[in-house]
């Protein structure tokens, strides 16, 4: 161990002076962190190296005991073995001692639709996990080799909505007769991955030839076929997925799709200033099913009142990029305003893009619309409910906020519905109307038409 000390004016001349040690070379097998040029003395030179052992050194310089810390403890290389890549830590392994607020704290684990909803996003096999199982591919995700790998056969059929298949004019089969139910199409030798994306896919209705013929048949596990469709709706992807038979899949309950008893929990909290609004808080919430991050921005202080509640859909185009073919944005920034003027209330703001299809399958309703589709025909040619919004999340998160009752800030009855069916008390419904544009009038006065929304 190396340090520099101050000479003396009179101690210049010597390198190690009072010591009694030169500057000689080193012995054989005596060990330096590194090598260092010989001391050559100066008659200017104002500091010299000191060489000190490291029971020495402890004495001259005391160090503050080591604070709390979370790592491993890197065990020093042994001279003269050559360097290797350093261990893998683990995360919250102490070395020294933790603070004892996070002794006790765990990562949240992915709950097992989200994880479920991660394999089929990336294109592996998902397993439903039942009394007859099923296990499915994503058509959108899963690459030609990965489905040759599940299905070495080539024989895996084809799962997709009944929505779907009507508007591939399938209703007149007796196996594709209801649009609410799954259909299964038997695998053709042209069904490939190219060809089954273009069926799933309806902005391509208009300029793909006819393919087929398509051939439905009998689906024996309806209950497993609907969760699995269900599944690709959470994932953001289309409503059409291979049946295979792979070894290696992400396993679900197929009673974890059921959505009873949905849980969050709060993991973040602070305050967040608004422009010409009470002081506001906004507070994270996780869903412990499918993983999803909500968000309720609780404004002024409500006191024991039920509050104003605005249950606010997230919309990416409407909320940020100010898109005028829906009305979200003004109606989030009306909302809050109101609910200041109340004296207070919570808006949630919910992870449910495009009426619960994602931002995916949105831009394809927009690409429908484009070609003259209203906002309805558009979700149901893309083989989806008019709406597949859930409000059990809400209904929790209001819970774990304390609040049981409200006043709802909607013109959805549907929202309020299902708000009650979760244990929430509606006190009043408080309407919630915005003036139309030239690009979104269509799109209210199909609202108001055909999905029950109210004047």
């Amino acid at each position: 161990m190396r340090r520099v000390e101050p000479q003396s004016a009179d101690q210049r001349g010597e390198p190690h002076p009072g010591r009694g040690r030169r500057a000689e070379p080193v012995a054989a097998g005596a060990r330096l962190d590194r090598h260092r040029p010989p001391v050559r003395a100066r008659a200017g030179a104002q500091f010299h190296l000191v060489e000190l052992s490291v029971a020495r050194l402890h004495p001259q310089r005391p160090r503050p005991a080591a604070g709390p810390h979370v790592g491993i403890a890197r065990a020093r290389r042994p001279f003269g073995r050559p360097p290797r890549a350093g261990a893998v830590p683990q995360l919250g392994t102490a070395v020294g001692p933790c603070p004892i607020d996070l002794r006790d704290r765990r990562l949240t684990d992915a709950g097992p639709i989200a994880r479920a909803i991660a394999a089929l996003k990336a294109g592996r096999a998902v397993r439903i996990e039942s009394a007859t199982p099923m296990t499915v591919l994503s058509v959108e995700t899963a690459t030609p080799q990965m489905l040759a790998i599940a299905d070495p056969a080539g024989s895996a059929p084809l799962l997709i909505s009944g929505r779907r298949a009507a508007a591939l004019s399938l209703a007149n089969r007796r196996d594709a007769a209801d649009p609410a139910e799954p259909v299964l199409i038997e695998r053709s030798n042209w069904l490939d991955v190219d060809n089954a994306r273009s069926l799933a896919d309806p902005s391509r209705d208009g300029s793909r030839a006819p393919i087929g013929p398509l051939a439905p048949t009998a689906l024996d596990r309806p209950d497993e076929a609907r969760a699995a469709l269900k599944l690709a709706r959470l994932a953001g992807l289309m409503p059409a997925l291979w049946l295979v038979e792979a070894d290696t899949a992400t396993g679900l309950e197929m009673t974890a799709l059921a959505g009873a008893g949905a849980e969050v929990t709060e993991v973040a909290r602070a305050r967040l200033p608004l422009e010409d609004m009470p002081d506001t808080q906004i507070v994270a919430f996780r869903a412990s099913d499918d993983g999803q991050e909500h968000v309720a921005l609780i404004v002024g202080a409500f006191g024991g009142k039920p509050p104003l509640v605005r249950l606010h859909s997230e919309c990416l185009t409407g909320d940020v990029f100010g898109s005028l073919k829906c009305d979200c944005g003004p109606q989030l920034r009306h909302a809050l305003r109101l609910i200041a003027a109340a004296g207070g209330g919570v808006l949630l703001y919910l992870r449910q893009e495009g009426r619960g299809i994602g931002l995916a399958n949105k831009l394809r309703a927009y690409a429908l619309q484009d070609r003259g589709f209203d906002t309805v025909d558009a979700n149901l040619r893309l083989g989806f409910a008019d709406d597949e919004r859930e409000y059990a999340h809400a209904a929790a998160i209001l819970k774990a906020l304390g609040i049981d009752t409200v006043r709802l800030l909607t013109n959805n009855p549907a929202k309020a519905v299902g708000l009650e069916q979760a244990g929430i008390g509606i006190a009043e419904r408080v309407g919630h109307h915005m003036p139309a544009n030239p690009h979104n009038a269509d799109y209210l006065a199909t609202k108001r038409a055909r999905s029950g929304h109210l004047d």
